[in-house]
């Protein structure tokens, strides 16, 4: 007999949801999209997406009916974006849309929390900008006073979900707390967050390990959807959750997504301080650490400049590398990550053919990922085993091989890498294994692993080397990383 375990994803556009079960099969998916408006960056309908979410739900069961008994699933779980957040009366309707993670009106605000962090609170997460949980209850709490004074509960989005499911708002995981201010080392709210900002203590939720049983399915619910009172288990932000889709969930274990940016996300055993603010930590629920960042970096240059003919350059490519070319496809001014260069501004190769800048562009963006994966040893201590990739870039073999020799590590092209899968494994993780990694080994599968050959290796090592040093002597970055160990 099989078990079933449903995923949410409520993403800025729309909501997916999925349903695996226990192997990772997806056995039915549904989505929608929601109706996007001027206002949608900023502030969202919490009601249109449980509406989307609740569609979802209907037309996947229905789908998969004749197919499983819908009594086998067992748990549902819910991912959504990192700093969306809702303040909620004491009736858990909510006061106001969600203020959106891409709402850029609480920038004061932003750099406000992120000085008094740094002042009182040095050994704790201060990465706090205008897309933060945290700014976003400050600013509203500045600029709607009258509204404030009825505030219950501050709640991220996968929460709204999650308390539609089972009735209970209170509960929040750690992944989602982390930039409302939650201390995820000391695992409690610390003191300065109602000490130094218009907030209060009775307006925070309870923190759980992401997978930890929260309720149960409401009854009204079990018995429109055709369900038993399945689980409902606390989820994790979008980013954390396609980690655990991809399968990185071990120390050692790292992720590169290549889409519109490069995005690296690994597990390591120590907590990763990074005193340049580049890396910031998740709590892993089996205690580990989720470190991770972002860049500006990545593939768009691909859609913007490569995309009439890319199957022919793509070709052409497998034919080109190395290409002893330095080239850095950033297409807008400004680098965050692996390295903070606000006047960082991309360059390709002189003279080069389409295809040679194309292919060097690929080396490019590869390079920077191993500049990324030195500064993470570097500050971690820690061995980087392998890296799992997902995202457009992945799908291309040529790529996968141009980084698996610069990288000099298995690359693993990761299967069923969504939000969504993510969550279900987090569902399946809280009622059906006995940890996240024993059901992300049995849930995730890898499509292809890519082995690096020991002469391209000692090329790209040069080649490297000429790329570091031509970011070193544009100011990009101060030179090497330096090995610590």
């Amino acid at each position: 007999m099989h078990s079933y375990f449903i995923g949410i994803d409520v993403g800025t556009q729309g909501v997916r949801v999925v349903l695996l079960d226990e192997t990772g099969r997806t056995v039915g998916s549904s989505e929608q999209v929601f109706p996007l408006t001027s206002r949608s960056r900023e502030e969202q309908s919490p009601a249109l997406w449980w509406e989307s979410a609740f569609a979802c739900l209907q037309n996947l069961l229905v789908s998969v009916r004749e197919e499983i008994d819908l009594m086998d699933i067992k748990a549902v779980s819910v991912t959504s974006t990192s700093g969306t957040v809702i303040p909620l009366d004491a009736s858990n309707e909510p006061l106001h849309d969600a203020l959106m993670y891409s709402d850029t009106r609480p920038a004061a605000e932003g750099k406000h929390c992120r000085e008094i962090a740094e002042r009182v609170h040095p050994e704790g997460y201060s990465g706090f900008n205008a897309s933060s949980g945290l700014s976003k209850m400050v600013w509203y709490s500045n600029h709607f006073p009258e509204k404030a004074a009825h505030i219950h509960t501050w709640i991220h989005a996968t929460d709204f979900i999650i308390g539609k499911l089972c009735g209970n708002y209170s509960v929040t995981d750690y992944t989602n707390a982390l930039k409302s201010g939650f201390d995820v080392s000391k695992g409690e709210w610390p003191s300065w967050l109602t000490e130094h900002l218009p907030l209060h203590k009775e307006w925070q939720q309870k923190v759980v390990p992401s997978g930890t049983k929260i309720g149960q399915l409401l009854p009204e619910l079990s018995e429109s959807l055709g369900l038993g009172r399945i689980h409902v288990i606390a989820g994790m932000t979008d980013g954390c959750a396609s980690q655990v889709a991809s399968g990185a969930v071990q120390p050692g274990d790292w992720n590169t997504t290549i889409g519109t940016t490069l995005v690296v996300k690994g597990v390591t055993v120590q907590e990763v301080r990074d005193p340049e603010g580049r890396l910031y930590s998740h709590r892993h629920p089996e205690g580990y650490w989720m470190p991770g960042g972002a860049g500006n970096i990545g593939a768009d240059w691909v859609s913007a400049g490569f995309a009439d003919d890319l199957t022919a350059l793509t070709n052409a490519a497998a034919d080109l590398i190395p290409t002893g070319l330095i080239a850095y496809p950033l297409l807008q001014q400004g680098e965050r990550f692996p390295f903070i260069a606000p006047q960082a501004r991309g360059f390709s190769p002189e003279n080069a053919s389409r295809a040679a800048t194309f292919t060097a562009n690929m080396e490019g963006v590869a390079f920077v990922e191993r500049y990324a994966y030195e500064m993470i040893e570097s500050l971690s201590g820690e061995h980087v085993n392998a890296v799992f990739t997902a995202g457009g870039g992945s799908n291309s073999d040529v790529w996968l091989a141009i980084r698996a020799n610069v990288l000099n590590r298995p690359v693993h092209k990761c299967g069923n890498v969504t939000g969504a899968a993510g969550a279900a494994i987090v569902a399946a993780a809280g009622s059906h294994f006995e940890t996240l990694t024993e059901a992300a080994r049995a849930m995730t599968r890898i499509e292809k692993t890519i082995i690096p050959e020991p002469a391209l290796v000692e090329a790209y090592t040069q080649q490297y080397r000429n790329f570091i040093q031509t970011l070193t002597e544009k100011g990009f970055i101060e030179g090497p990383v330096p090995i610590t160990h």
